[in-house]
Order: structure tokens, then sequence, then C-alpha cells
């Protein structure tokens, strides 16, 4: 990464402050571009999504996995919680989706209800052993009795498959038949997931996050307070591939006693420590144990610190000074939070960042753990910061009433905000593609084949705000 003519300025900057100089390039397609990443996270894709309340689950957890990202489950989970969804994610296959399921006895209104819980709309009634009947969509539902059946709903006239027919075979079957959802099953005819025309393209393009065993991926937070180690090692027992070891403010000493704890048990795991904005922060970690380090002290879009603290700094210098620091190291950075869209994705990776979290962008996806509401300005999903009252209520939980009490006078984040579902891109999926795409021509402009390529070869400019302000689109015209 370098500066235009050397033309680096003596203050901090933030993802909006600079952009990227388009450079002699021989890649001719985005899909010649590796997205992978080589922190030893098994990412295939550059996205780790927060370990936040709002957005984590493990619905959000297989589907990111599936398409190469990485999902960290919050801290806040109780430890056999966050076991079952650690096998839940490595129970899941590694193509089709899983379904909702009903049975034919259930309501409508159940039905409705559950509808929301995926991107298409549908769901798949099934008998007592588990063999399809039908499929149902929300337009079935659509103008019938809440209290019928879904027997008297659904849709038998269906695409079935064998699970596992190559996605580009079950994209054709369904241009064939005019359907936008196959339903994949065994060969005892049970039913082992779903998938439409958009998943089997997908399928195609992105390489699931898989560990040793040929499982999804997943990670798992935990905190510096209590017994660290021992939860660590549940997590790890438990099946985690990776852990974050996480607090907002990550280079004090009972961070580093934690994380040197966590490292000495030798879970065979990458650890992750954070969250810093310096080098010396950076180094402090990675020689406490830590093989990468979280980067981002306020730039979350749920974060207050630095309005009500003062502390933190600009996200892209703060990315440059970390990444650097941890290469010197052999050690890799995170970049976590102040993304709002996908330039500042690729921006992250040009400052030195192996991974990019993000946390409330996700919020307002189907996939995330949230219950789907709606007012006069269309469906939305509510997030909150890790260190809104919210929040440490949930945390501290098992407190003493004057504990709890006292804790709670005291937030650094949002307790409710409505994130949008978009209309164009309700689901995680479709702000993957949003984003990969974005990054992977970045690097053909660029030149780039690679990450570690995108950011070697990257060129930037310094910008300001009316810069800035030229770049963004005008779809309502001028």
């Amino acid at each position: 990464m370098r500066f235009h003519a050397g033309h680096r300025p003596d203050y901090d900057l933030t993802y909006d402050d600079v952009f990227i100089i388009p450079n002699r390039s021989d890649v001719t397609s985005r899909f010649d571009v590796d997205m992978s990443t080589v922190d030893g996270s098994g990412t295939t894709i550059p996205i780790v999504v927060a370990n936040m309340t709002a957005v984590a689950g493990r619905r959000m957890a297989e589907t990111v996995a599936r398409r190469g990202g990485l999902v960290v489950l919050p801290q806040d989970l109780p430890i056999a919680a966050a076991t079952e969804q650690i096998g839940y994610v490595k129970s899941r296959d590694l193509v089709a989706d899983t379904p909702v399921i009903l049975s034919p006895e259930d309501s409508v209104a159940d039905a409705a209800a559950l509808l929301t819980k995926r991107a298409h709309g549908a769901a798949v009634v099934v008998d007592a052993a588990g063999t399809p009947l039908g499929v149902v969509s929300a337009a079935d539902c659509a103008g019938v009795d809440r209290f019928s059946r879904v027997r008297t709903v659904l849709d038998t006239h269906f695409t079935v498959l064998p699970a596992g027919t190559d996605p580009r075979a079950v994209f054709d079957a369904l241009v064939e038949h005019n359907a936008e959802l196959a339903v994949l099953v065994d060969q005892a005819g049970l039913l082992v997931g779903v998938l439409t025309r958009v998943a089997a393209l997908r399928a195609g393009i992105y390489s699931p996050a898989v560990d040793s065993s040929g499982r999804l991926r997943v990670a798992a937070a935990v905190g510096i307070n209590g017994d660290v180690v021992a939860r660590a090692e549940e997590l790890a027992a438990a099946g985690a591939d990776a852990l974050v070891i996480d607090t907002a403010h990550g280079h004090q000493e009972k961070m580093i006693a934690a994380l040197r704890a966590v490292a000495a048990a030798d879970l065979g795991l990458p650890l992750v420590a954070g969250n810093v904005v310096s080098a010396v922060g950076t180094r402090d970690l990675v020689e406490a144990g830590a093989t990468i380090v979280k980067v981002g002290v306020g730039p979350g879009a749920m974060c207050t610190t630095r309005m009500v603290t003062g502390v933190g700094r600009p996200q892209f210098s703060a990315v440059v000074e970390c990444a650097a620091a941890a290469r010197e190291l052999g050690a890799h950075v995170w970049a976590d939070g102040g993304v709002r869209h996908p330039r500042d994705v690729a921006l992250a990776i040009a400052a030195g960042a192996s991974n990019v979290m993000i946390g409330s962008w996700f919020a307002g996806t189907y996939e995330s753990p949230g219950e789907l509401l709606a007012d006069e300005h269309g469906h939305y999903k509510e997030s909150f910061g890790m260190a809104s009252k919210r929040a440490v209520a949930a945390r501290s939980a098992d407190d003493a009433a004057y504990d709890r009490a006292r804790k709670s006078l005291f937030e650094e984040g949002i307790s409710s905000s409505r994130i949008r579902v978009d209309p164009v891109r309700p689901s995680v999926e479709d702000l993957i593609d949003h984003i990969c795409s974005g990054v992977r021509s970045t690097a053909t402009y660029t030149g780039a084949r690679t990450l570690a390529d995108l950011h070697e070869k990257v060129v930037l400019g310094i910008q300001s705000a009316a810069g800035f302000a030229e770049g963004r689109p005008l779809p309502g015209g001028w």
C-alpha cells in the first residue's frame, strides 16, 4: 500500500477520506480474483460477522459459512446454548439451505409467522417420517383463514431432486420447470434441504468455509471476566473453529492476562483478541498469544464510545498501523467496525486487514436473530450495541439487583435502533454478493489476483468531503 505521489497526511483517516487510483491491470475478470484469506480462520471471503446478539445466531452462522465467511457467536450465550448452536452449524449441509419445516396439520397462522425466517419466503411440508409433501409460500397463505390447516393450501406440484445434484443441474431443472425452489431429498426420499435458482448460482461462485472434517466453520467469543480458560476449553470442545477474546478496551492488563492464560491452554485454535487501535496495543496482544488482533474503537454504527468518552481513532489509519505491526510479528488483524459500503471492505483489505468484521449492516437481514417487524416505512429489525444498557443487562442478569442497577447507569452504545430490511437486498447473502462483487472489482482495477496482492499494489489518494460526495450515485436524478 502506498499513497499517490507520497502524499501521506500527518492526520488520521477514515474510509471516507481515501480513494483508490486504478493501476495497469492484466486481470480480465473479477472471477479471476482469489478471495480466500491466509490468517488461519479458514474463510474463503474476507467477511466475519461480529459477535453481536442482534446479528450473530445459528441461522446467520450457517448461511455465512456456506458462502465462505465466518460468524462469531456472542460471549453472552450460556455454554449450553453455544454448544447447541455450534453443533447445529456443524451439522448443516454445505450446499443445500436448511428449510423451514411444517406439518400438514400446522395452521396457516403458524406458516405465515415462520415464512419470514427465509429470504425465499417458502416452507416445506413433510409427513411424520420427513418425506416432503409440498411447499407453502406467502402467496399460498394470502387471504386464507389463519386457522386453516397447511394441508389445504400447500402446493403439491414442486421440484424434487436428489441431494448432491450438481448446482448447475439444479438451476437448469428449475428453469425447465419454471420454478424457483428445488426440494432436495436423500435416497430414502427424506428431506435434506432446499436450493433456489440464486443459491444454485452462488454455489458455483463461493466456496464454503469448512473445518478439517469438511463441516461448516463457526467461531465463538469469550469475555475477560470469570473463568475465561474454562469457557474457552468448553467452546473448543464443542467444536468452535476460532476463539475471540473480546472487550471494548483490549489494551488492558486484564485482557493480556486472560489472553496469556487461554494461549497457555494450547487449544489448537486461532486466538483473536481486541479491540485496539495502536501498534503498541497490537504488539502487546500478539506477544500475549493472539494470532489475530481486532482493530477498532468507536467506529461501529451502534457504538457511542467516541461521543461519550472521546476515545477511539479513525478506522482506516488504525487498521494501517495495527496491520503493519502485526505483520512484523507474523500475525494478522481484523478490521472491526466502520463499514457502510463495499468500498469500505476493499479499503480495509487495502490497509492490511485479513478479514473485515461487519455487525449492524447485517442486522437488517432475514438471517439475523431478531423478529421481523414492520412500521409505516416498511420492515425492520432491532439492533443494539454490545456496550449498551440492553446488552449490559443481559450480561449481568445473574448479578445482585444492586450490582445490576449500578451497571445500568453506564453505557457506550445504542440500546435500540431500527435497521431497515433493504427490499432490494433483504438477505445476508444479497449483501455478501454486493460486497464481494465490489472487492473483486477493486482487485481488477488494481491488478490484484489475491487479497494480499491488493494490499501490496494499491495506490491511495486523499479526498475532501466533496470528493467523497461526488462519488455517490444520484438515483433520484439531478
